[in-house]
């Protein structure tokens, strides 16, 4: 008799985005789908009635996906009555809770009362964090999945980026002449790559730039008024000075 042994499945490492994926293991709304992108991380929600159904098909096929299974509201229920029964030494409190998750709307009126009580609530947040953690982690290992630590964003210091700007500004300093030059070497370069039968043009374009002159400046008017009202003054003084002169004489 001969017993085969199971092969044990590699474990995929996944630098899984933990924030993203507890809101997605809460969220257990019915037209709400999330998946984790195992090269990323990341995860990945799709809405009914929003998102293209055929994106959601797309995706739903690629192997490079994986569905994520949200806590049940009853799960999720009962989180709740175990947190009221750990409120003891509170009966006021845990009396108002016991009413607020009687009935549909529980757990938004749950989440209301705890609103009035700023270290219970605290308490309730981790009560539920770790609730989820311990699902999320479950869930991870029964898909073979190794969460591994997230690459870090690296902020660069001031140093680097100053020496990356420096060298942006020193090229917006140059002068005309400098930029004259640049351009003429530009122009040769672009010259040999002109086809042999666009030379014509191009040297015909050439030469009329060449021989192009630059229009004479053109004064200001107001300059030009001024000038001649300064001209008239000065003839009329000097005409009335000659006329001075012949009555005396």
């Amino acid at each position: 008799m001969t017993v085969t042994k199971r092969r044990k499945r590699e474990k995929r490492e996944v630098p899984i985005a933990w924030e993203a994926l507890e809101d997605a293991f809460e969220n257990n709304a019915p037209e709400v789908h999330s998946y984790l992108q195992f090269d990323t991380g990341e995860v990945i929600r799709i809405v009914d009635g929003v998102a293209d159904p055929r994106m959601h098909e797309k995706i739903a096929r690629d192997d490079k996906y994986l569905k994520i299974d949200p806590v049940s509201s009853r799960e999720q229920y009962r989180w709740m009555e175990r947190f009221i029964d750990s409120v003891e030494d509170e009966k006021e409190l845990q009396t108002k809770l016991t009413v607020a998750i009687d009935g549909k709307g529980a757990f938004r009126r749950f989440k209301d009362v705890l609103m009035s009580y700023p270290v219970q609530r605290e308490r309730w947040f981790t009560f539920r964090s770790e609730r989820l953690a311990a699902c999320m982690k479950a869930w991870l290992t029964a898909h073979d999945i190794e969460a591994v630590e997230r690459p870090a964003w690296r902020v660069p210091s001031a140093e680097e980026v100053r020496a990356q700007v420096e060298p942006t500004k020193s090229k917006r300093r140059l002068t005309r002449a400098q930029t004259a030059e640049a351009n003429r070497l530009r122009l040769k370069e672009l010259v040999d790559l002109v086809p042999v039968r666009e030379l014509d043009t191009a040297l015909a374009f050439m030469e009329f730039l060449k021989e192009r002159r630059r229009p004479p400046r053109t004064r200001a008017k107001g300059t030009d008024d001024e000038s001649g009202d300064e001209a008239s003054d000065e003839s009329g003084d000097e005409t009335e000075s000659e006329s001075n002169e012949d009555e005396e004489s």
